[in-house]
């Protein structure tokens, strides 16, 4: 039950060591004092020039680019969030500090420090809860008060609507900061020591170090769906395909199929998927060579019927600039307006497809707002099987499927969610999960080996909707929520 609580002291830290407890980063503090459990406080930022050496030796590369950011930001005294007590625990020279840093924000080399300088280190494993609104105060803090607490001029309300881990995340790395269990996934943190210096421009680089934050539960933050810029294009592959606009079209058409995961090395003019070098005269309207071969004939034209003509044209310069490797290709014609009877028999009897400019629109917008969802040969094999000539039903069905894989994902997710939340537990395994999603009317049915796959999948380090505690076999891995998937 939320209570509202009155609290009167502020612990005092350096203002990246409350930023990385408020992002989940880290969910230790090391005060100067020993903090009994159970106790409560607000989270006072002190200026970084009150800490006890620069930020590039005190924090590990993978936390630097946070700490950089904000210390160009002007301070300002702002309470963020306040804390309780779980446990103090008392670090001295028998326990490792290479996975104590491992584990934290801080350098091997300033715990040494601190431990040569003080003979311990309290060790305070804080469970951090963010205010509704920031609470400012403006007090004078001298550098002996830093670990230590402070009287606030105003009790601090607050209440525990929102914490920053939810109770699994937490009590999971608890139990690994108390053991000093090296991290599971130290190949990801590498990754994000890499990723730091590119995430302040690139947001592709930011939507993924978020991503490895929650799967690593450095945060519960729900990931910031970045809008994908190139949506703006896609969204006028229906509209220019209606249009008298041809080269524009197969343009389009071509930054399509390489979104979609196609590619061509073909140094070809009349041969290529570059759509800043069109086939023109004599040339094909596109071809893709991996992975696996894909040649293709445009028409924008909507008012016009389309002829056999469209199809003889495909068959004659595709022979022309590929000669014998145009039979093994998969044959697309992107029309508009209506085939022709002829057009219609041309295409079934040589194996083409006749897909609309929505239908494209529909499979590569698709692809934009769950990368990796179209998978290209599945595509393949909708393409190749019949009927041909128009061949948008065979392929809508085909996105159908995606987006229902993409739903019962979505409720395998949510049913993790909420039963973990209803049973109060930290992880659960696939049999009990199964025998919830039986009971719970599903959309289709599973067989348990079957639930277990797609969890799999979801706890990827790739994906990171799940988390995954790896048991002895397959019936004895838990799982445990990270983030929702939305649909």
């Amino acid at each position: 039950m939320n209570s509202l609580l009155t609290i009167p002291t502020a612990l005092c830290l350096p203002e990246l060591d409350i930023t990385a407890l408020i992002h989940g980063r880290i969910i230790a503090a090391m005060p100067r004092i020993f903090i009994r459990p159970g106790q409560k406080f607000a989270l006072y930022p002190v200026d970084l020039l009150s800490a006890p050496t620069s930020i590039d030796k005190y924090y590990c590369s993978n936390y630097l680019s946070i700490a950089h950011s904000i210390n160009k930001n002007p301070h300002n005294q702002k309470i963020q969030a306040y804390a309780q007590c779980e446990i103090t625990q008392i670090i001295d020279e028998s326990q490792s500090l290479k996975k104590l840093s491992r584990l934290t924000v801080w350098k091997q080399e300033v715990l040494e420090k601190i431990l040569y300088q003080q003979q311990h280190i309290f060790l305070s494993y804080l469970r951090v809860y963010k205010l509704s609104q920031p609470y400012e105060v403006s007090l004078k803090v001298e550098s002996n008060k830093l670990g230590k607490f402070i009287g606030l001029p105003n009790t601090l309300k607050a209440d525990n609507t929102n914490p920053v881990l939810p109770d699994n995340i937490f009590t999971t790395r608890k139990h690994q900061l108390e053991k000093l269990e090296l991290p599971q996934h130290p190949e990801l943190e590498q990754l994000l020591d890499v990723l730091s210096p590119l995430t302040v421009n690139n947001p592709t680089a930011k939507q993924l170090q978020s991503d490895i934050h929650l799967f690593l539960g450095w945060s519960n933050q729900p990931t910031v769906k970045y809008s994908d810029p190139d949506l703006t294009w896609i969204k006028k592959i229906a509209v220019v395909g209606n249009s008298s606009d041809g080269n524009e079209f197969e343009r389009l058409v071509r930054k399509g199929f390489i979104k979609l995961g196609f590619s061509c090395d073909n140094t070809n003019s009349k041969a290529n998927l570059d759509p800043e070098k069109l086939g023109g005269a004599g040339g094909v309207d596109f071809y893709c060579e991996y992975p696996y071969p894909v040649v293709g004939e445009c028409k924008a034209t909507k008012t016009k019927n389309v002829p056999d003509g469209t199809a003889a044209q495909l068959i004659k310069l595709g022979y022309k600039n590929l000669q014998e490797h145009f039979d093994s290709c998969v044959k697309i014609i992107l029309a508009a307006g209506e085939l022709t009877q002829h057009a219609i028999l041309t295409t079934q009897h040589n194996k083409m497809n006749v897909i609309t400019p929505e239908t494209l629109e529909k499979l590569v917008e698709l692809q934009s707002n769950y990368q990796g969802s179209v998978n290209l040969i599945e595509l393949k094999q909708c393409l190749q099987q019949e009927p041909f000539g128009l061949a948008d039903d065979k392929v809508n069905r085909y996105i159908s499927e995606i987006q229902n894989n993409i739903k019962l994902r979505s409720q395998l997710i949510q049913l993790v969610k909420n039963y973990l939340q209803n049973s109060k537990m930290d992880s659960t395994s696939v049999s009990t999960l199964h025998g919830a999603y039986s009971i719970s009317q599903p959309p289709q049915p599973l067989e348990t080996k079957q639930m277990h796959e797609i969890l799999i999948e979801l706890s990827s380090p790739l994906n990171g909707y799940l988390g995954r505690i790896k048991g002895t076999d397959w019936e004895s891995d838990k799982f445990y929520f990270l983030r929702d998937l939305a649909t």
